[in-house]
């Protein structure tokens, strides 16, 4: 693997990643180094962090872990993933053949801090491609593997930034789409362009989240209205939205990208997005709380209704519950009121 010192898109953090190879035994095992752009000494301290993780048998195959760890570097103190893997092909050798001992690797990236774990299913996404493409007997080290991980923090990290620099004040209309499941469709934008859209979206929405039901449920109903998916023509130097749909809370985090936009670091920018998700999180279980309420209770039902009147995301948070309260009549027929409420 390689290590490599990088800045952000707009002066974002300093950083570098690198891997080791070690090679596991009954009892000990060694750490060979492959690649790296630390100066001796701090590699050395890297070597030794990473060998006391092996010993304590913490590290899992193709599962990054986040740690913050001290070298001789100008900035102290930095944040490390590292991942432990096997190459695909080896691995399957090894699976067939017992007696073949399949080398394994290890994966150091150095940049922000013990903190930014934000981005860590990213770079686990980011080892997994590597694992396809590395083929060592073919002495692709330098020509693939090394190009590869030297642009670790451009391609894992930075997209969001991108994302947000290229859009401004549009960003509230992709933040709405994320949100409410519509479709968006990407014309005329390059590969890169067209790749962190399709990744800042997947970012944005409520993946995991919320029940997986729900997930599909909504996903169907959105796509059943093709009148509003959402079009980006990326031909110009600004992205035109057509059929782009926003709201007041989509407006208002908008506005915390723009602010942290002056900053410039990609790790501020994941944190924001994780907020929003968690603001959006918290007020779709208010409202289920409202509702619950409302089944017995009609002052309850004026409150759901000031909810959502004030929250700002009502017409994203009322397709939700819709969904979830499908099959659940008390439910249903309270959200039946609220859609009427909401429409007049």
């Amino acid at each position: 693997g390689s290590r490599s010192a990088q800045q952000g898109a707009s002066g974002g953090d300093g950083s570098a990643g690198g891997a080791v190879a070690h090679t596991p035994s009954t009892e000990d095992f060694s750490l060979s180094l492959l690649d790296t752009n630390l100066p001796a000494e701090a590699e050395t301290e890297l070597r030794s962090f990473i060998a006391k993780r092996l010993t304590k048998g913490a590290l899992f195959e193709g599962m990054g872990n986040v740690a913050s760890v001290g070298l001789s570097i100008p900035e102290g103190k930095v944040g490390c993933y590292y991942c432990r893997f096997q190459q695909e092909s080896l691995l399957e050798m090894a699976t067939l053949e017992s007696d073949i001992n399949a080398p394994e690797y290890v994966v150091c990236f150095l940049g922000g801090s013990e903190k930014e774990d934000t981005f860590r299913l990213e770079l686990d996404k980011y080892i997994q491609n590597l694992k396809i493409n590395l083929d060592l007997e073919q002495k692709n080290l330098e020509t693939c593997v090394s190009p590869y991980l030297k642009s670790w923090f451009e391609d894992a990290i930075c997209p969001i930034q991108r994302v947000v620099q290229l859009f401004q004040d549009k960003l509230a209309s992709l933040l709405h789409a994320a949100l409410s499941y519509t479709p968006v469709e990407v014309k005329n934008a390059d590969e890169r362009t067209e790749r962190d859209i399709n990744r800042f979206l997947a970012a944005a929405s409520l993946q995991g989240l919320v029940q997986e039901g729900t997930m599909t449920s909504l996903c169907i109903a959105m796509t059943e209205e093709q009148h509003k998916s959402m079009v980006i023509d990326c031909s110009g130097p600004q992205p035109q939205l057509h059929n782009a749909g926003s709201n007041r809370f989509c407006e208002d985090w908008m506005q915390a990208f723009v602010n942290g936009a002056e900053g410039g670091n990609p790790f501020l920018f994941r944190q924001i997005l994780e907020n929003f998700k968690l603001k959006a999180i918290q007020d779709i279980n208010n409202l289920k709380r409202f509702i619950r309420q409302a089944e017995m209770n009609h002052y309850a039902l004026f409150k759901c209704y000031l909810f959502l009147k004030n929250c700002g995301s009502g017409d994203i948070l009322l397709k939700i519950v819709k969904v979830e309260h499908a099959e659940m009549p008390e439910a249903r027929n309270v959200v039946t009121v609220l859609e009427e409420f909401m429409r007049e």
